[in-house]
């Protein structure tokens, strides 16, 4: 980029206007060493907040997978290839974040109780089971959970663990 294209309007504003263009502008203020030109403000905000979406995107996935899971396991007869793929599908995505962000390693188990309770609410409605009758707590681990390999078993047989 020349240094007329860098010329943006008044940086607070670009920030409320356009957010993609917002940290294209910033990055290549940084790279042309034009550093009283950077939106410090805002940009100390961003740094700080860094992770805040590999965390909500970690609670989506946990939230969606423990709903398949719940509608697996009490609501028989219904289980299907693509509620497997589902799984699968979410259980991977979870590992990817967790390997390019591997300091969120433990955040799973942390906001795992409220991903449950989301997961409740999710099951109650794509089911019409009532939410009362699924368990409070969760009759997953987080491990179970996450482990490809585990699907849980309908009620009244034996779970596998």
């Amino acid at each position: 980029m020349s240094k007329a294209a860098l010329k943006p309007p008044p940086a607070a504003d670009l920030y409320e206007r356009d957010f993609f263009a917002w940290p294209q502008v910033q990055a290549e203020l940084l790279r042309a060493g034009r550093f009283d030109e950077l939106d410090l403000r805002q940009l100390i905000d961003e740094v700080a907040s860094g992770g805040g979406s590999e965390k909500r995107e970690i609670e989506r996935r946990l939230d969606i997978l423990l709903a398949h899971l719940l509608k697996w396991k009490f609501h028989p007869g219904v289980t299907t290839s693509n509620w497997q793929a589902t799984l699968r599908e979410q259980r991977i995505r979870i590992e990817r974040i967790l390997k390019s962000s591997p300091s969120l390693k433990h955040y799973p188990a942390e906001v795992f109780s409220e991903c449950y309770l989301s997961a409740r609410l999710e099951a109650a409605r794509e089911t019409g089971i009532d939410f009362t009758l699924f368990p409070e707590e969760s009759p997953f681990t987080i491990e179970q959970t996450l482990d490809q390999t585990y699907f849980p078993k309908e009620p009244g047989l034996l779970d596998q663990s």
